[in-house]
């Protein structure tokens, strides 16, 4: 998770292709644990919280991290609870920037919230 946390999102050039098989279940094993591949399309992880300020600060947190990177996560918060599903719409599949976003998405949940 490390490493992939470390890289920076970079964006599409014409012509790029989604990721497919091997590729996919590689860095899906570079992530921590929860996050699932859906149809090599979509990538998604639920994350729990004690109540809905604590989601919704890791919601602002995820949203800062985007900004940062240029690449946007789908965030579905709810109380107690958030979703993030990552794709690359452009390609309307999975590149490696979402699996840097969900590593870094990995990254600030631990940092702050695994530890109670």
């Amino acid at each position: 998770m490390a490493d992939l946390a470390s890289k920076h999102c970079v964006g599409c050039k014409g012509g790029t292709l989604p990721l497919k098989g091997d590729q996919l279940i590689g860095l899906l094993k570079q992530l921590g644990e929860g996050w699932f591949i859906e149809e090599e399309q979509r990538l998604e992880k639920g994350f729990k919280f004690k109540d809905l300020k604590e989601a919704l600060d890791f919601t602002n947190q995820i949203g800062k991290i985007a900004e940062q990177e240029g690449h946007h996560p789908d965030i579905y918060l709810s109380w107690g609870k958030v979703k993030v599903t990552l794709y690359t719409h452009k390609i309307e599949g999975l590149s490696e920037s979402d699996f840097i976003m969900a590593a870094k998405c990995d990254d600030a949940f631990v940092t702050k919230y695994s530890k109670q």
